[in-house]
């Protein structure tokens, strides 16, 4: 091979650049329009399994969602970082995860289906799983700085915790999905009760 054939075009690589770029903002809209058809129609009624029978077309769907779930991980590991008193944890905290039903209720309805879907599609166990042990380690960040800034200890283990609150989360979407006017207000409160039973006074 000469020297010359060994020389890359700029012109024709920035080229394949843009192509490689278009190609992925495609690939990002087609999974957020999903996405986003998803949330508001559900697994059944958008005939998902067909879509699960892609693999490479629901993983990508799952991981989009994933980006998201990221973000909205590292908006709770905020409150752990700058919480400096338990009771302005416990207050942040809830407020965060009242922010959470408000404004992105319709995804987790979603994550929510997708989840008891996988317990059928075995193409979604495994990114599933990767998503639900994420939020239980954030869930577990927050209990134990909690506990720390308390000076209190934890009666629960990681998953045991990560249940509670995503149990107390899941209702009040329920109710706030239903039309529940006070939702918002009661799951702050309900986070700060939760908060309180999973640490114990040294």
């Amino acid at each position: 091979m000469s020297f010359v054939s060994q020389v890359v075009d700029p012109k024709q690589d920035r080229i394949s650049r843009r192509q490689v770029d278009k190609f992925a903002e495609r690939r990002a809209q087609l999974a957020a329009s999903a996405l986003l058809t998803l949330s508001e129609l559900g697994y059944a009624r958008t005939s998902l399994r067909e879509i699960a029978q892609n693999s490479e077309f629901s993983h990508g769907v799952l991981h989009y969602y994933f980006r998201d779930k990221a973000e909205c991980v590292t908006r709770y590991d905020q409150v752990v970082a700058t919480s400096r008193t338990a009771e302005g944890l416990r207050e942040r905290f809830g407020a965060a995860m009242a922010q959470t039903l408000r404004e992105d209720g319709s995804m987790h309805r979603l994550w929510y289906d997708l989840r008891n879907q996988s317990l059928f599609e075995k193409s979604f166990q495994e990114d599933v799983t990767e998503i639900d042990r994420s939020l239980e380690r954030m869930i577990w960040r927050i209990v134990t700085r909690y506990a720390e800034l308390s000076g209190s200890t934890l009666t629960v283990t990681s998953r045991l915790a990560y249940a509670l609150f995503d149990g107390v989360f899941q209702q009040a979407l329920f109710w706030h999905l239903a039309g529940g006017d006070t939702t918002s207000a009661e799951l702050r409160e309900h986070v700060g009760q939760v908060l309180d039973r999973v640490t114990a006074s040294v």
